[in-house]
């Protein structure tokens, strides 16, 4: 029986959590029908619990970084040696662990090494820039010595190649699995002739909602347009960048500083949204975008690579400089007026290999 590991003492909410929790479901099935001894090394064991799996589990790395570092790169590499022999080690949290293992693999979801931080990511998000900073010395060490490396789209793939010299034949993408269920109902709920934008994400500076917050006032204020209501997630007391933008642009009566919504609000939210706007500035993925492009209807979308890419197959959207609130404010003005000539289909492009529609088409090849 060999054994599989997987190390993920990082992963605890959001998306990355649930990348662990499908990853240790599928295995706790294919273990059995493949003979495979799995061992999930993670945070907590009630985070993603399965049957057929061994748990180690650690909250010591989480505590800061630098005990998530010396894990990494000592304790890990013990743990390897106790554990005995291992066929895989799979890290499904961007570093390459110091460790005994015939074939080794990583999952890359950070693309802050990608991220052209600015002055202000130091004073709001310190944290931001530093991980520009640093992604890529962390990516760096024992990355050569993966047999695979595991990345969400195609641009990441060829960046990680031209970063660190990598053959591209040996990354893997596997984009996540997306409902594509169009919604039973996609026409508009709306009761007004308001223009509803709506831009969903963490109060995190890379997110960039202040371009949202400049061009609302540009459209006021140069356009003497105001029958439009901009929606953002924040509430304004989250951090020092969401108290920024509640400061310079919270007397704004048609930018709705809603706060953090759960995902049944935020279904209930598109259902009323003429468009969705996406201005972040770095995203392995930007799920809004998949989940909105269901409703055929606009999306004003930051020109960056992810973006395009996971707007594929949409039927409506434009793109625009994340820098460039004027340029976000004429294309918003336009769609007020009913005016969608900017907006076009986006093709579905081709996806070379390697690459893996399923945990069980991903685990075929780094297991072969």
């Amino acid at each position: 029986m060999k054994t599989i590991v997987i190390s993920a003492v990082n992963l605890v909410e959001a998306g990355t959590l649930a990348i662990l929790q499908d990853c240790l479901r599928f295995l706790s099935d294919y273990s059995v029908k493949n003979n495979y001894k799995v061992i999930a090394i993670v945070h907590r064991k009630e985070l993603a619990e399965f049957p057929n799996i061994e748990y180690i589990e650690t909250q010591w790395p989480k505590k800061k970084w630098t005990n998530r570092l010396w894990y990494e790169y000592v304790s890990m590499n013990k743990i390897s040696k106790d554990i005995g022999t291992v066929y895989l080690w799979f890290s499904l949290h961007d570093t390459s662990p110091s460790v005994q293992a015939e074939r080794r693999a990583v999952y890359c979801h950070n693309s802050f090494s990608f991220y052209k931080w600015k002055l202000h990511d130091l004073v709001f998000a310190p944290k931001i820039a530093l991980f520009a900073i640093f992604t890529k010395l962390i990516y760096k060490t024992n990355i050569l010595k993966n047999d695979y490396l595991v990345v969400q789209q195609e641009w990441f793939r060829s960046g990680l190649s031209k970063m660190f010299g990598i053959n591209p034949k040996k990354i893997i993408v596997s984009r996540p699995r997306i409902s594509d269920d169009t919604p039973e109902n996609i026409e508009l709920k709306t009761t007004d002739d308001t223009y509803r934008f709506l831009f969903a994400g963490s109060p995190n500076s890379h997110k960039n909602f202040e371009v949202i917050c400049q061009a609302s006032k540009i459209l006021l204020e140069e356009y003497k347009i105001s029958n439009f209501k901009s929606t953002i997630t924040v509430k304004g007391t989250e951090n020092k960048y969401a108290s920024w933008l509640l400061k310079n642009w919270g007397k704004i009566d048609q930018i709705d500083f809603m706060g953090f919504i759960p995902k049944a609000k935020l279904v209930e939210l598109y259902a009323e949204t003429n468009c969705l706007i996406y201005p972040s500035k770095v995203e392995s993925w930007g799920l809004p975008i998949s989940e909105f492009s269901n409703y055929e209807r606009p999306m004003l979308l930051a020109d960056l690579p992810y973006a395009h890419e996971t707007a594929e197959g949409s039927l409506k959207t434009a793109y625009f400089n994340p820098d460039d609130p004027k340029q976000l404010a004429r294309l918003m003005a336009s769609l007020i007026n009913g005016n969608e000539s900017n907006l076009s289909n986006q093709p579905v492009k081709d996806l070379a290999k390697p690459k893996a529609e399923n945990w069980e088409e991903l685990f075929n090849m780094l297991l072969k």
